[in-house]
């Protein structure tokens, strides 16, 4: 199993207390079985957390992918005046903490829009946490249009990191980044897009279809 960078030092750090615990309790017995057993849990799920499986989805300019692993919140006609600067509708994907949490690119282009905004920790599940929570917003010129992806924290994540800079290429279904445990990932699609998902329906990001273009 492959794994995020970002993740080896909590991996690190997990595996590291569970071997101190595991030899405290072995040599010393007691209570230390009890402290090795409730952190097996936490050092089992961590690697588990970052894990960044190789994906296989549709490359197609027509299609617009899920950015992330998780499940439809929302599906919304919003107006986004910073990229796209028209009515959009605006796809949005929930992240829980057994999510895989890499980000993946939802069209082929090139990034040209990056902003990021602080904010509050609002559950992600939230429409306002669209507008109020931190986030990095990623603009990508596509072949057919403009499309915009927001990196929303949440009441648990508190680290966003966004790969690329204004000027990369972007290629569908590629990794553009990662949110550390549990948030939401926004995909604004443009007029000349229409979302083929509802809520409540589950997404793997970089393979799951979650827009065609009409135009």
């Amino acid at each position: 199993m492959r794994f995020a960078p970002e993740g080896r030092p909590f991996i690190g750090a997990s595996t590291g207390i569970l071997a101190a615990l595991t030899g405290l309790a072995w040599f010393a017995g007691g209570g230390w079985w009890i402290g090795m057993g409730a952190w097996l849990p936490v050092a089992v799920w961590t690697p588990a957390f970052f894990r960044d499986p190789a994906r296989v989805g549709p490359q197609d300019p027509a299609l617009i992918v899920a950015p992330a692993d998780g499940r439809i919140v929302s599906v919304a006609p919003v107006h986004e005046p910073e990229f796209l600067r028209a009515d959009a509708t605006r796809v949005s994907v929930f992240m829980n903490v057994f999510n895989v949490h890499i980000n993946y690119y939802p069209v082929s282009g090139q990034v040209a829009y990056r902003q990021y905004r602080p904010g509050a920790f609002l559950n992600a599940t939230l429409d306002k946490a669209s507008e109020r929570n931190e986030q990095m917003s990623l603009g990508i010129e596509a072949p057919k249009g403009r499309v915009l992806v927001r990196q929303i924290a949440g009441l648990v994540a508190r680290r966003i990191v966004t790969d690329p800079s204004v000027g990369a290429e972007a290629r569908q279904g590629s990794r553009l980044g990662l949110i550390r445990f549990g948030s939401r990932v926004d995909t604004f699609l443009p007029a000349g897009a229409t979302p083929s998902v509802k809520i409540g329906d589950r997404t793997t990001g970089g393979v799951t279809v979650i827009g065609q273009w009409t135009t």
